[in-house]
This record gives C-alpha cells, structure tokens and sequence, in this order.
C-alpha cells in the first residue's frame, strides 16, 4: 500500500503533493538531500496551507518510518516536522488555521 493509499484508507485524507515521494528519494540520498528537499518546499509553497499542512503530515510519518532503523534520519525529521508545524502555527490564521488542526489532528 502506498503512502497515498494508507492516508485515504486509514484517515480519510487525499494527498494532493508529491512530497512522500520526493522525500522517499531524498531519504535514499541522506540527511543533505532531506535538508535540501524541506528547503525547496518551504520556498516554493511557503503560504499554502494545503501544501505546508500536507508538507507536516509527511515529515511526521517519514519521522515513524526511521524511527527504529535510522535514529540520525529520524532525528532530523523530527525538527523538520517541527519547525514546519511551528511555521503553520504561527503563520496561518482564521479558515487557514482550522484547515491545519482539523486534518492534521
């Protein structure tokens, strides 16, 4: 089952981004291509919150993904997930805001 699939199947949400698959790559390259990958994002979707929020999803289940067999990986997916979390906390508001803490709640 895919990431996708997973996410539909078991929580309801349709992924709308390519970003388990870029970040799948960028795992096979380690910890600079992650880096590299989150900085793209960031850049590139900074003020959508269906992206960032999709973008936090992500970073927390590739966090449980290396979790047991990759602690440096995992590691950094950690304060990936929470320095893009923050981020949407403190940039989104309103309709945007909720968008965030309904689906990723």
């Amino acid at each position: 089952m895919t990431w996708k699939e997973m996410m539909k199947e078991n929580c309801g949400y349709e992924a709308i981004t390519t970003f388990w698959e870029d970040f799948s790559i960028a795992d096979r390259f380690g910890a600079n291509a992650v880096n590299d990958t989150y900085n793209r994002v960031m850049k590139e979707w900074e003020g959508n919150v269906k992206y960032l929020t999709e973008l936090v999803l992500v970073l927390n289940h590739k966090l449980w993904e290396h979790y047991n067999n990759n602690s440096p990986l995992a590691a950094l997916y950690d304060d990936l997930w929470d320095k893009a979390s923050t981020h949407c906390m403190d940039t989104f508001t309103g309709e945007d805001l909720d968008y965030y803490f309904r689906t990723t709640d």
